[in-house]
This record gives C-alpha cells, structure tokens and sequence, in this order.
C-alpha cells in the first residue's frame, strides 16, 4: 500500500507569522499584568513557550517568567506507555499562586495532555487564572477543553495525525498533516 505525502498546513514563513499572531492575542489580555507567566508542556510546548516568551520580550521589553511541564506520571495512559516511562523534570522558578498562567503546547487534539497538564499544576498551587495557547487546533476532543489562544485552527479526522515541527528536534519549521 501507497502512503500519501504529508499534507503542508503551514511552511517556515506561514510559521512565524502565526506565531506572532498567537503572541499578540496573548498580549491583548496580558500585556501589562506582572503576574503574567508562559508554562510549555513537554516537549514543543516548551519550545513554543520560548518562542511566545521571546516575541513578548521584543513587543514590550517585559520577559515574562518561563516554566516546564512534564506530564508524563499524570497522563491516564501511563500504563500503556511503557514499562519504565522517562520522566524529566517539571521545573517552575516561580511560585503558581495568584499568578496568570498561559499554558502553552503544540496540537490540541483530544484534549487529554491538557487535563494532565491542569492536575500537575494545581498540584504546585493556586493560580489566579489559567488560559490555554495552542498552536493548532485540530478538533476532536474527547474532554470539555477549549483554547483561549489560537495560532490556526484545522478540521482533521482520526486518521490524521498533526505534527509540528521545530528545528530544535526536527531541523525544520512547518506544520504537516500525515494519514495512518
């Protein structure tokens, strides 16, 4: 059987622009507000986080505080992962409470990283507000969990897998659609 080649939602320069747009949208809402921090979830999450945390720093000259979540011991298919699942670090140098979180990450898909993301959090305290930056949006959940902020929005079906790529761990800057 023939695979199909991957479907190009967006190449390097459709990229950056959307990224830009997703950075601004979060702006809107938190431009001035100190207690304004950007939280990725492993492993592009985190990159995008930098990349948002970067643009901010250039639209404002303000840095807002960087964290890292690893979601793994709280996903709901742990046992189905492996038998010895690689854990890194969650790292957050700065206390959650009252603060006003932007959780970043790459696909929203089912919505299930998302949940594990929330519990994880709460775990370490009580922020003020939580809203959630997704670069693609891809539909189909199976949990009641929206976007506040949007790079682009894409109608997929369960045969579609969406992945973006990052040069960081992919040496490339686009967002593909593959079939199974």
């Amino acid at each position: 059987m023939k695979t199909k080649p991957p479907i190009v939602l967006m190449d390097e320069k459709e990229f950056k622009k959307n990224l830009e747009k997703l950075a601004d949208d979060i702006l809107k809402e938190l431009r001035d507000d100190p207690n304004f921090v950007l939280i990725g979830i492993r492993t592009r999450g985190v990159l995008l986080a930098q990349r948002l945390q970067q643009i901010v720093k250039e639209r404002t000259g303000k840095e807002p505080p960087l964290g890292t979540l690893d979601i793994t011991l709280y996903r709901d298919d742990l046992s189905t992962l492996a038998k010895h699942p690689i854990v890194h670090p969650t790292t957050l140098p700065f206390d959650v409470d009252e603060k006003k979180i932007v959780l970043t990450d790459d696909v929203l898909y089912t919505g299930r990283t998302v949940r594990a993301a929330l519990d994880l959090l709460v775990d370490f305290g009580r922020p003020a507000l939580i809203r959630l930056a997704v670069f693609i949006d891809r539909g189909l959940r199976e949990f009641p969990i929206q976007p506040d902020f949007v790079g682009m929005k894409v109608e997929t079906n369960q045969n579609q897998v969406v992945h973006v790529h990052v040069p960081e761990v992919d040496g490339e800057e686009r967002v593909i659609i593959l079939e199974r």
